[in-house]
């Protein structure tokens, strides 16, 4: 037995995954097509994506919202966990990356759940605040620019129900949080994230070592 998260080695990870990952095949082909793209680090990874989807499933969302889109990875894998008349408001700023996802979303038939939005974030999460859509929302998922994470918390927070989960990618930046000696914009601004995520009183808090760590931030039922 041990008291803290075992190494995850490329053979455990292997095993881990041919024994738990359910990845239907078009997300299969989503993920080899993005693969071929210079920026492909950016997706998300594929026991990451189910265990949203299973998330979503557990709660009952219907009504969720994405922060970073890329190639639709992350979304088609909530949109799919949704119920009938379930919708994902999505925001991205790329015209490109956002052109493979609705092929997706289209040929896995849950693009009229999907409603994109090529914007910058704070637009549009603006937007919605602004339109009345404070405290509807039931899940939560941010993955776009890590200096603009705090800003995007703040609005989204506004945005969920209490009881609405909120999803943070890359809150451990390949372990740079927690080397002193990095100091990138990106890192920086997860580190600060992560001690004000600690101490926020709104919010109950679980950050786990999946994928490049994903934290988890229960809408208090009294904030």
């Amino acid at each position: 037995m041990t008291n803290k998260s075992i190494t995850l080695t490329d053979s455990l990870y292997d095993y881990i995954t041919r024994v738990s990952l359910r990845e239907p095949p078009l997300l299969q082909r989503l993920r080899a097509e993005t693969a071929r793209d210079p920026l492909a680090i950016m997706q998300i990874a594929p026991e990451q994506g189910q265990f949203m989807a299973l998330l979503v499933q557990l709660m009952g969302a219907k009504k969720a919202l994405e922060i970073g889109v890329f190639t639709g990875y992350s979304s088609l894998c909530v949109a799919m966990a949704l119920p009938p008349g379930g919708k994902l408001v999505a925001c991205d700023v790329s015209d490109e990356w956002t052109q493979i996802a609705r092929r997706y979303w289209q040929e896995a038939g849950v693009a009229h759940k999907i409603e994109l939005h090529l914007a910058p974030a704070r637009d549009t999460l603006d937007r919605l605040l602004h339109n009345g859509e404070a405290g509807t929302f039931d899940f939560a998922f941010i993955d776009a620019d890590k200096t603009g994470y705090d800003d995007y918390y703040e609005r989204t927070l506004q945005l969920m129900r209490p009881g609405g989960l909120i999803m943070f990618d890359n809150m451990l930046r390949n372990g740079d949080v927690a080397d002193p000696s990095v100091h990138d914009e990106g890192t920086v601004a997860i580190r600060a994230l992560n001690e004000k995520l600690l101490h926020d009183e709104r919010i109950t808090l679980s950050l786990l070592p999946v994928a490049d760590g994903i934290t988890l931030a229960l809408k208090r039922s009294d904030a």
